[in-house]
């Protein structure tokens, strides 16, 4: 259980009202994965509408002592236009948990969007200060954006401890996610990873029954879920896996294989490697991201067009709300895909010969 997390957003809730958590149900997940052995709680302002926090705090802080736990909180920094309001918004927090210090505190989803403000309000400082006064005992932050961002953000605030990144085998070698190179550059400088979505919000336990029949045949009585669990918690600099769960029994099967983890074997990761295919092979736009629309076209709008369609393919086989998060992030610094112009330029360069200006509608449509 050393890994293993439990997330504090999709918790059980009555009547299927996000906002209002089921105390009896959440207590007896809360005692189980207590009892076998794991310590790590993860939540965040807005979670289940800001009860998350509360519900943490009478399943959790009221029954047991304060060394059987850790917690992570994060400040939502997309909702800070002024430095004063971190404080209300920490104090807040602290009332909410009903602890006195923090384990662990992160700037909320850091990414292109909301990075220059962080730092017009001095989040980083903020967080130092707090750590200084014993309110905090490590800082950091979760991610959503480029390794080139993130790399920015690394070189300029070595005071980071640790950073949360979205990390499945899914997006490992996604072009326009890029886990893996965002993996590698958090290893780069030093920080230990806490993983967010390793079943990419539920999607990867209920995959292609192709691609399932891969895996139950390499290690028979595993779940589904189990392999993408598995998959982020084998890399060495991953510290902790986080867990989602709203119910008892994706606790107890989260628990069968965390509480002795065993990491994945060669013959494991060969069948996971098949499968993503087999996932991957279902892809809305079978666009192999070789990048001669972009780099041989010279479209005059600048359009992102590989990663837009990566990150729509994620969007029609996954309902990925983080699509949108990341379209909006290239879109920054990229044409939007409804300013293409059909000039067609990118098509003649196109290997697979796709309808690229079609799709881009299309991308349009989903993403904006």
């Amino acid at each position: 259980m050393k890994k293993f997390g439990f997330g504090l957003m999709r918790l059980p809730v009555v009547n299927g009202d996000y906002s209002e958590v089921d105390i009896p149900k959440m207590t007896e997940m809360v005692d189980a994965f207590l009892e076998a052995g794991g310590t790590y709680f993860d939540t965040a302002y807005p979670y289940h509408g800001g009860n998350s926090e509360k519900a943490f705090r009478e399943t959790v802080v009221k029954r047991y002592p304060r060394e059987r736990f850790t917690i992570t909180d994060k400040m939502p920094v997309y909702m800070v236009q002024k430095t004063e309001q971190m404080q209300g918004i920490f104090e807040e927090q602290l009332k909410r948990c009903g602890v006195e210090y923090f384990d662990y505190y992160w700037l909320h989803a850091l990414a292109g969007t909301n990075y220059e403000n962080v730092q017009k309000v001095g989040a980083f400082d903020f967080l130092v200060q707090k750590k200084e006064e014993g309110k905090i005992r490590h800082i950091g932050f979760s991610f959503h954006d480029s390794p080139e961002l993130l790399e920015r953000i690394l070189k300029e605030h070595p005071e980071t401890e640790y950073v949360q990144l979205q990390l499945n085998y899914l997006d490992w070698d996604d072009t326009a996610l890029r886990a893996k190179e965002c993996y590698d550059i958090a290893t780069q400088h030093g920080k230990p990873v806490i993983v967010m979505e390793p079943i990419k919000g539920g999607a990867l336990a209920n995959i292609p029954e192709e691609a399932d029949r891969i895996l139950k045949a390499q290690t028979p009585g595993l779940s589904t879920a189990s392999w993408a669990i598995r998959f982020a918690a084998t890399h060495e600099n991953v510290m902790m896996v986080l867990s989602g769960m709203g119910t008892m029994e994706q606790l107890e099967d989260n628990i069968s294989y965390m509480k002795d983890f065993k990491p994945l074997s060669g013959a494991e990761k060969e069948a996971l490697k098949q499968a993503a295919g087999i996932i991957r092979s279902g892809i809305a736009i079978p666009c192999t991201a070789c990048r001669y629309c972009v780099s041989e076209s010279e479209c005059p709008k600048n359009i992102a067009i590989p990663d837009y369609f990566a990150l729509y393919n994620d969007n029609k086989n996954f309902k990925g709300m983080v699509s949108s998060i990341y379209y909006n992030n290239l879109a920054l610094t990229h044409g939007k895909a409804s300013e293409c112009i059909g000039c067609g330029k990118c098509e003649k360069h196109c290997p697979q010969h796709l309808p690229i200006r079609k799709y881009l509608k299309d991308v349009a449509e989903a993403l904006e």
